[in-house]
């Protein structure tokens, strides 16, 4: 993922000094995207454990490819606001002191994400960069098949809000609208996960999220 990043930084700094900009201001693209998400989901604190947990217990996250629209509006000819619409999906498993463990069953995950955008014009293809807020919205989530036999009746992730930045680029294709976008974010932000025993909390663990979330696909402007 890193590498992604650093070859949009360099396609930007090629770009630092635009040309004559295209009359964008009041125009809307949209895109229908391939979205892979890559989050992290280590444990960064046990803060509640009543089971006994090994000392040295981690988890990671499955990643995810899933579908995405993106909505954006231009409010200055090299000035965007951007919004996502999509739905991924994650287990979240031991690595170490529970190996092969799954703690965390089909979590749903909304990543409502606002970003600001600046466009450099060198024109067919519009490198950018971004950054916004974004709030993580869990909208279900079960209580993985190990932990069922410590007594684990109920599970929860919290919803939280982070930081979301941005770099990516626009080719367009021909002259009625149709495009090519590459994207690249990564998100900074947590999540506290509770299991219930009950209505007691017999595991609490703060995990680090921070996904990498990388889309291609097309784009229509009008």
């Amino acid at each position: 993922m890193k590498s992604i990043l650093a070859a949009g930084l360099g396609v930007l700094a090629l770009a630092a000094t635009p040309v004559a900009a295209q009359d964008r201001a009041g125009s809307v693209q949209a895109k229908l995207l391939a979205t892979g998400v890559f989050p992290d989901g280590q444990i960064e604190r046990v803060e509640t454990d009543i089971v006994g947990l090994p000392a040295n217990t981690q988890t990671r996250t499955n990643d995810n490819v899933v579908p995405t629209v993106a909505i954006e509006y231009f409010v200055a000819d090299n000035i965007s606001l951007e919004t996502i619409c999509c739905l991924t999906q994650h287990d979240v498993d031991g690595t170490t002191g529970l190996p092969g463990a799954e703690l965390v069953s089909d979590a749903k995950l909304i990543p409502a994400t606002l970003t600001v955008k600046y466009h450099f014009d060198v024109g067919g293809a519009k490198p950018y960069v971004g950054a916004g807020p974004a709030y993580f919205m869990f909208i279900d989530d079960e209580p993985g098949a190990a932990t069922i036999p410590l007594g684990v009746t109920d599970f929860s992730l919290s919803d939280e809000l982070g930081l979301a930045l941005q770099a990516g680029i626009d080719v367009r294709l021909n002259d009625d609208g149709f495009g090519f976008s590459v994207d690249a974010k990564r998100y900074f932000i947590d999540t506290t996960a509770r299991w219930f025993a009950g209505n007691a909390i017999a595991i609490q663990t703060e995990h680090k999220l921070d996904p990498w979330v990388v889309s291609a696909g097309l784009s229509y402007s009008f």
